[in-house]
């Protein structure tokens, strides 16, 4: 009878395997705890399917045919790779495995982000982690083009965040702070208008206030004079802290803040937050990783604010 192909299921194939090991019908039905008609009958179905008599019936028992011989080794490995599979995804699924990739930008990178992948290992150290530092755009594209798992990013009032690309988990909203030198007439105020600096030099990260966090922040009709341009907040915080000019600080850039300034509190009236939030893709299920590594992100969040 020549063979044909059909669908077969692995439970089937799991079945004729005990079969085979056992040599016996009743046997296997004890074994996998079921009746011995069924198990005749999962046989019976699976002969069919494939077109071709896979065991001898003996008076005491059963044994393969040349038949059965050829699928027990294709069904042996079929179920192997099957529990392999398990076994993987049970891993990712218990964080026992796997990978986690984080982008941010640079000011989370100072305490946010660190203290979240920090607890995030102590809790899951056999997950591969992986961060890399960047404005939002960049990261924004990054976590579209499938190169990141989760992205921190920030966004000015006038700017919010494309939510139809990217699903947005808000962590925190950021205050602004002054950085002025210790020697500064304002050091020892603890809240500042920024009327009160209009005769200040600021130390920012463009010329022109279009591409830095000045943009977003200052008054209408504010215009800073900017004498020196810093990319890094390291560099911007030493240039404030030699007496060069005052600057605008995220307050998550706080940490990184030398001991010789001091950071004032700019006024309620003057004041503009820029909101914080972990973002995956839109309409793309979360990895267990990225879920659990949310509520690390929550907590470290909500010991900065």
């Amino acid at each position: 009878m020549p063979c044909k192909h059909g669908s077969v299921q692995p439970h089937t194939l799991r079945v004729f395997r005990t079969v085979a090991e056992h040599g016996s019908i009743t046997a296997a039905a004890r074994t996998l705890r079921y009746t011995q008609s069924a198990v005749s009958r999962q046989i019976a179905a699976l002969e069919a399917d494939m077109g071709c008599p896979l065991f001898d019936r003996l008076p005491r028992g059963v044994a393969l045919t040349e038949h059965g011989r050829c699928l027990l080794g294709h069904a042996t490995a079929v179920l192997d790779r099957l529990d392999t599979a398990r076994r993987d995804m049970a891993a990712l699924r218990d964080l026992t495995a796997g990978r986690l990739r984080v982008g941010a930008f640079p000011t989370a990178v100072a305490a946010l982000v660190p203290r979240a992948l920090a607890t995030f290992r102590s809790d899951h150290p056999d997950v591969a982690l992986s961060l890399v530092e960047g404005l939002t755009s960049g990261l924004l594209e990054r976590l579209v083009d499938g190169d990141a798992d989760v992205a921190v990013l920030s966004a000015a009032p006038d700017q919010p965040l494309d939510s139809e690309r990217v699903d947005l988990h808000h962590l925190l909203d950021e205050a602004l702070l002054v950085a002025v030198p210790r020697t500064h007439r304002l050091a020892r105020r603890r809240t500042v208008r920024l009327r009160e600096l209009a005769d200040d030099a600021f130390i920012a990260g463009s010329a022109t206030a279009e591409e830095t966090l000045l943009r977003a922040t200052l008054p209408t009709g504010f215009r800073p004079r900017i004498d020196i341009v810093a990319a890094e907040w390291t560099g911007k915080l030493g240039c404030v802290a030699a007496g060069l000019g005052v600057a605008l600080v995220p307050a998550l850039a706080v940490r990184a803040a030398p001991p010789d300034l001091a950071l004032l509190r700019v006024h309620p009236d003057d004041a503009s937050v820029r909101r914080i939030f972990a973002a995956t893709v839109a309409g793309r299920s979360r990895p267990p990783a990225v879920r659990r590594f949310l509520t690390h992100l929550d907590t470290a969040a909500a010991g900065l604010r």
